[in-house]
């Protein structure tokens, strides 16, 4: 049962000037969340349909997209048949054979290069496919023996592997520029 007292008190409330007169209803506020979507300024109040209608005809944002392409390639060490095959061919005379550089130019042709084989401290021995044997020479803080199971380069625009411009990378991670090309030319004593 009502007490007495909750009844008055009521009436009272109802009667008074500062009682609401509409109901309560809470007002909007901007209060944006992130990642929230940007409320809609200015849009009437639309149908559900035309709002998406109307979004759909914005001006989209537009990203750019960048494509580059690498080739690697891997020259690998020859095995020692194909190397004895192809010093094999070189001019040889009874006596002991010995080798001389003759400096070439600062560029060869990378697809020419068949095979690897370190040498000396900073030295690589490079089999070409038209059976010439060269010489690269490595900065002097690089070890050939980094590159014993051969090497590779990124492939440049004009294919070939230029002294002074293109470095070596082993398998093992030592990264080393060429200095110099020489070839091996078999001399008389």
């Amino acid at each position: 049962m009502i007490s007495f007292t909750a009844l008055i008190s009521s009436f009272a409330l109802a009667a008074s000037p500062f009682a609401p007169s509409q109901p309560f209803v809470p007002e909007k506020t901007n209060h944006v969340r992130p990642g929230d979507p940007p409320p809609d300024v200015g849009l009437p109040d639309l149908p559900t349909p035309f709002i998406v209608i109307e979004r759909s005809m914005r001006p989209q944002g537009q990203d750019q997209v960048r494509i580059e392409q690498r080739v690697i390639i891997r020259i690998a060490p020859s095995p020692p048949a194909t190397r004895e095959r192809m010093l094999s061919n070189l001019p040889r005379r009874d006596m002991e054979t010995r080798y001389q550089e003759v400096k070439l130019d600062s560029c060869i042709p990378i697809q020419g290069i068949a095979g690897v084989a370190p040498v000396q401290p900073n030295r690589l021995l490079l089999f070409m496919r038209d059976h010439r044997v060269l010489s690269a020479a490595l900065e002097r803080t690089c070890d050939a023996q980094a590159f014993y199971s051969g090497f590779y380069v990124e492939r440049s625009s004009d294919g070939m592997l230029c002294s002074g411009r293109d470095q070596l990378q082993s398998r093992a991670g030592t990264t080393c520029e060429v200095s110099q090309f020489n070839r091996l030319v078999a001399i008389k004593d």
